[in-house]
């Protein structure tokens, strides 16, 4: 996978993408630049399937990963018992528009 700087340093990068992926299991779909939903595509795939795997030890990962602990419950109890079936592509990236000031292209993100 291809790295995307999003124009961050390391620490910084690492927070946005944690931060927009607890967003997304909370709300569910979320609009942001299509750079930052592309990136964090792989990213929610994966705590899924932590989620699949219901184990202690995926939930502690998931945990460490997501920023809120209602996060981890919603993903374990409502989110991954929906994909039990599917293997992979949980998310889909839709792009909207450009944004108003820098015409940055938007892309919502959400579950499938």
């Amino acid at each position: 996978m291809k790295l995307r700087k999003l124009g961050r340093r390391s620490g910084h990068r690492r927070a946005v993408l944690r931060s927009l992926v607890t967003s997304l299991v909370l709300e569910g779909r979320i609009e942001t630049t299509e750079a930052k939903a592309k990136s964090i595509k792989p990213l929610a795939d994966k705590m899924v399937t932590l989620g699949k795997q219901g184990d202690l030890h995926s939930r502690r990962q998931a945990a460490s990963f997501l920023m809120k602990p209602e996060a981890v419950k919603r993903l374990f109890d409502e989110v991954a018992p929906k994909y039990e079936e599917r293997h992979g592509g949980y998310t889909r990236v839709m792009k909207t528009r450009f944004r108003r000031g820098d015409a940055t292209p938007m892309a919502i993100i959400e579950w499938v």
